[in-house]
């Protein structure tokens, strides 16, 4: 009996259908919820906030005076979040794609790290400003201004504005990928445009064209990458040990 219920164990152990919840599975779904996160951030500022239409800097603090409770929970969603959930979408790929190329993997992976630390410190800048610009408006409104003007180039640089690195971690998981043979070559090839607009968002010329195109398309990549790690975990086998 005893002899029987060791191999029952060994078996379900050495089961490729025990737990579906390995790394691929998780990065997939990661890259789900960021491309979500995207999509939100974009419904909120563009179409609930009409950012956009927003004129200047004084209008902007009583867009945010107005919407101070759900600002909040917008930054703390579309940055810290983003960024926290972005490490784990980094080391699936760092996982997946570094046996073919590991030196190159350290560089990019290093990159997709940074980028989450930038994205994180930005959400955690931005909602720290919003509350003492808010506060400051109420008594002060001319002070209110001259503090968000200070302030908001230092979160558009941390990772609100500017994604350069972003950019370069997509393109170099991409230039891995089409090395390695490890995703499709098409969604490679996206990539490489989704990393380049978002390279060239660092220039101040083209700052504006190359962030919007940059989060427009990352939406396609991330949705389509995350579809192709959970296809890739289920796949998977999954080993138990003891």
């Amino acid at each position: 009996m005893a002899s029987t219920t060791d191999q029952a164990v060994a078996g379900i152990e050495q089961s490729p259908t025990v737990g579906r919840w390995n790394y691929l599975t998780v990065g997939g779904l990661a890259a789900l919820i960021e491309a979500a996160i995207y999509v939100a951030g974009i419904v909120y500022f563009l179409v609930i906030l009409d950012f956009g239409g927003v004129s200047g800097p004084l209008q902007q603090i009583e867009l945010f005076v107005a919407n101070e409770t759900s600002l909040y929970a917008m930054y703390l969603l579309i940055y810290v979040v983003f960024g926290v959930i972005l490490v784990a979408l980094v080391m699936t790929v760092h996982e997946r794609l570094k046996s073919d190329a590991p030196m190159l993997m350290r560089v990019t992976t290093a990159f997709g790290l940074i980028w989450a630390g930038l994205v994180i410190a930005s959400g955690m800048v931005a909602n720290l400003a919003t509350g003492v610009v808010v506060d400051l408006y109420s008594t002060d409104p001319i002070q209110a201004t001259t503090v968000w003007l200070a302030v908001s180039p230092v979160i558009e640089g941390l990772g609100g504005g500017n994604e350069m690195v972003g950019g370069l971690w997509t393109l170099l998981v991409s230039v891995v990928a089409l090395r390695t043979r490890a995703l499709p070559r098409l969604v490679n090839y996206f990539g490489l445009v989704v990393g380049t607009a978002g390279v060239l968002s660092a220039i101040p010329a083209l700052g504006e064209v190359g962030g919007g195109v940059f989060g427009l398309t990352q939406i396609v990549w991330f949705v389509a990458l995350g579809i192709l790690l959970l296809r890739a975990g289920r796949r998977e086998p999954v080993s138990v040990s003891r």
